[in-house]
């Protein structure tokens, strides 16, 4: 099955781990505003599209992940310029000077990885996102936006990016189109911001899957229910909607829950099924969460398995 997954940073990376070890064919389309830390320098540097998240995917894509994760997210701890810099942000960079371009760089770098699937920067243009705050604020950088705090009205480039023709052809190919869970407005609508991908999604017949976030994210979806999530992205969606939506309606302890609540400002996403159905969205619900050291995470292969399965039940 071809699916076309969108998204960007930790949230698609870590759903990718799960997807590959299935019968999914997958083409990864990565949102490529980011422009923190190494990125954002290395961005400014060479004018290139952000490679930080794009470094993630391909771990998550690669055969031996432990030790491809273990070499590439290292980082220099130096007095030069390299302090700080992820070695495969330096060779991802690399390679799309060699090569002229991010994506053929992506597969150079790729090529040696031996991925389970096709790694696809939305544009290979170097994007600059700008949000408009609910204070009426413009705060122009994706890590300005995320450390605002005022609350996030709308998102928009500063200047309309040249999509990337692989990414078309990725949606127009696809069986399924997954929006994966992560930073709403900073990594999944982005992808979602270029006409030519709504139209290319309004096009197609295949069933888009959004898999839900488990926790809300300050600044971003502060409050949200499963719902709100929903008809955000419908927002910013063409004619085509959300056909489904994962939703995990697993326990998490009180404990665990204030953890997040004092230490990070984050709360439970509260599955809200009623409203959901009014939406007509069909619902895929189970328990999806994993507690690693008080940490919450998916339960990435119950959840590949669980659109696996809501797929063949449609056909």
């Amino acid at each position: 099955m071809k699916a076309a997954v969108l998204g960007g940073g930790t949230g698609l990376s870590t759903l990718l781990r799960g997807l590959k070890e299935l019968p999914f064919d997958i083409s990864a389309i990565v949102s490529v505003c980011d422009d923190g830390s190494s990125t954002g320098r290395l961005r400014e540097e060479f004018h290139t599209p952000a490679v930080g998240d794009i470094r993630k995917v391909l771990i998550s894509l690669s055969e031996d992940e432990d030790s491809v994760r273990q070499l590439l997210d290292y980082r220099f701890k130096t007095s030069s310029d390299l302090d700080g810099h992820a070695l495969g942000n330096l060779l991802l960079t690399g390679a799309a000077e060699i090569k002229g371009n991010v994506s053929e760089g992506i597969e150079l770098v790729g090529s040696i990885l031996k991925l389970k699937g096709k790694v696809i920067p939305l544009t290979e243009d170097n994007v600059v996102l700008v949000g408009e705050m609910k204070d009426g604020s413009v705060v122009v950088g994706e890590h300005n936006i995320t450390e605002c705090g005022k609350g996030i009205k709308r998102v928009f480039y500063e200047k309309t990016p040249k999509v990337n023709l692989d990414v078309l052809k990725a949606i127009r190919h696809a069986d399924v189109i997954i929006l994966s869970m992560g930073s709403l407005f900073t990594s999944i609508i982005p992808n979602l911001l270029c006409d030519e991908v709504k139209k290319e999604i309004d096009k197609s017949h295949a069933k888009i899957i959004y898999v839900c976030n488990v926790m809300t994210q300050p600044g971003e979806t502060d409050g949200f229910r499963v719902s709100d999530h929903i008809k955000l992205l419908n927002s910013y969606l063409g004619k085509r909607k959300v056909d489904a939506a994962l939703v995990n309606i697993g326990d998490i302890s009180l404990n665990i829950l204030n953890k997040y609540a004092n230490s990070e400002q984050k709360d439970l996403v509260l599955a809200d099924i009623e409203e959901v159905e009014k939406m007509n969205v069909d619902i895929i619900k189970n328990d999806y969460i994993t507690i690693s050291n008080g940490t919450i995470r998916h339960n990435t292969l119950r959840v590949s398995l669980d659109i696996l399965s809501y797929l063949l039940d449609r056909r």
